[in-house]
């Protein structure tokens, strides 16, 4: 077959695209596809760790194989499926914003969607008062970053080490992971301060030439929580020395920890902006949202020759405003916050239960439905042997195998929560229960009685990590 007609899109009855038929007739060279067009090394490293399945359908918080068989996600797509996959009030949200036939996006006139979607975001921050509407998370932390720089007249942005807050060229100024900076130089002004460190976020405010702060009341990198007390005593700082405040909520946000928004946990704390996105279309379209105070957006959109300053072709658009209506409806009906909370809570104790049952076990911690499993240097001379040979090839291998047999064994997704980290991340749908936290638990246990024993299938698996580690040095 020749690439033309291999390319060619299977024809409706009558003629016209036909979706259905083209996945019946091509769906099967998904990993191939990838592999010749796109990122050539993801369908590589799915193949290494054995996570190149065939998922044929996917509802709530399980996907299905062509054999039937279910696998609970606590991944969630990264965060972005907060209500789970095919929620089907979002579902029907779309499928009446598409069959209204809106004039969307003229860019000339004022839909109603977008001022019905950010009174409703902003009920639940209610010291803010304006939003901007963009396409992603990278995007929402890219608008505070300029709206801060040009509000303050100031060039540099603090962000906090082992924060991630995207990968575009202004999010990555303020990325604090050099795998992910490198290369990529030079990028905005930018200083990292430890989180936590109030002491080292004044010695870089006397500067004069900060603009602001941004952090992740939690950090996605490791599940690190900002230290109680800090977000307050930082805002304090911030605005002493005219700085803003910028919350990255973008994995945080819409209830992931058990309060609407993650800064909430902390009294008092009113961030001048807040970055939103991922959850907020429940996974459909790529959304993303800019919460900020008044006066920034009045003085960045200061006259009408200002109107479009910063703008988003995309940003706003019918199918995104819907979805996000829809998302925090299901999010009010199903109490879904509260039961992030709840959940979250079974989750992490009965983690945290088994700690000194493994020593491999080193911490559980989070808040909500975010939750991050560390493993740590056994203390019986067996297991550090085989600990100390992970660590020589490349560490966060013990956490890798980990989470292939939760999937291969047990059939549940979750993650690394970085590179060269043993740390998992759980950031499953908002709306699993009881029955979800027992399947992981009862997986987890049996993974760790596994790893434990000194030798069986993860042990297996970790001399082919270390085969792979050591070839790509």
């Amino acid at each position: 077959m020749t690439t033309a007609e291999s390319a060619s899109q299977p024809a409706a009855p009558g003629g016209g695209f036909d979706l259905g038929a083209l996945l019946a007739e091509r769906g099967a060279e998904r990993y191939e596809l990838h592999a010749r067009y796109l990122n050539h090394q993801l369908p590589r490293m799915l193949h290494t760790i054995g996570f190149d399945k065939v998922y044929e359908r996917a509802e709530g918080a399980y996907f299905w194989d062509a054999d039937g068989n279910d696998y609970l996600d606590m991944l969630a797509g990264f965060g972005v499926m907060g209500l789970g996959r095919h929620h089907p009030v979002v579902r029907k949200a779309l499928h009446d914003v598409l069959d209204a036939q809106l004039a969307d996006l003229t860019r000339f006139d004022c839909q109603p969607l977008p001022g019905l979607l950010a009174e409703r975001l902003l009920a639940h921050s209610p010291h803010l008062d304006r939003v901007f509407f963009g396409n992603s998370g990278t995007e929402a932390v890219e608008t505070a970053l300029k709206f801060a720089r040009f509000v303050t007249g100031r060039p540099r942005v603090l962000y906090c080490a082992h924060a991630f807050h995207g990968l575009t060229t202004g999010s990555l100024s303020v990325n604090g992971e050099s795998a992910f900076r490198d290369g990529f130089a030079p990028l905005l002004p930018d200083t990292a301060v430890p989180l936590g460190d109030l002491a080292a976020l004044a010695r870089e405010l006397k500067r004069g030439d900060v603009a602001a702060l941004i952090v992740e009341p939690i950090q996605g990198k490791g599940v690190h929580a900002a230290p109680p007390g800090y977000l307050r005593a930082a805002q304090e700082l911030l605005h002493r020395h005219k700085a803003l405040l910028i919350a990255d909520e973008v994995q945080t946000g819409l209830g992931r920890t058990g309060d609407f928004y993650a800064y909430q946990h902390e009294e008092g704390v009113e961030p001048d902006l807040v970055c939103v996105a991922k959850a907020l279309s429940g996974g459909y379209v790529p959304v993303g949202a800019t919460l900020g105070k008044d006066w920034i957006f009045k003085k960045v959109y200061s006259s009408m020759d200002r109107v479009l300053v910063h703008s988003a072709s995309f940003g706003s658009n019918a199918q995104a405003m819907a979805a996000g209506l829809a998302v925090l409806s299901v999010m009010a009906d199903e109490r879904l916050v509260a039961n992030a909370r709840a959940t979250g809570e079974l989750l992490r104790s009965r983690l945290a239960a088994l700690i000194d049952k493994y020593e491999m076990l080193a911490d559980v911690r989070g808040r909500g439905l975010m939750v991050g499993i560390e493993f740590g240097r056994p203390q019986s001379l067996k297991l550090r042997s085989r600990w100390a040979m992970l660590q020589a090839a490349r560490k966060g291998l013990f956490a890798q195998m980990v989470v292939v047999p939760l999937l291969q064994r047990h059939r549940i997704l979750t993650q690394v929560s970085g590179d060269h980290l043993e740390v998992i991340k759980l950031i499953p749908p908002l709306i699993i229960g009881e029955r979800e936290v027992d399947r992981f638990v009862d997986a987890f246990t049996a993974v760790m009685d596994d790893a434990h024993s000194g030798g069986g299938l993860v042990w297996d698996f970790g001399k082919t990590l270390v085969k792979q580690a050591v070839a790509n040095r």
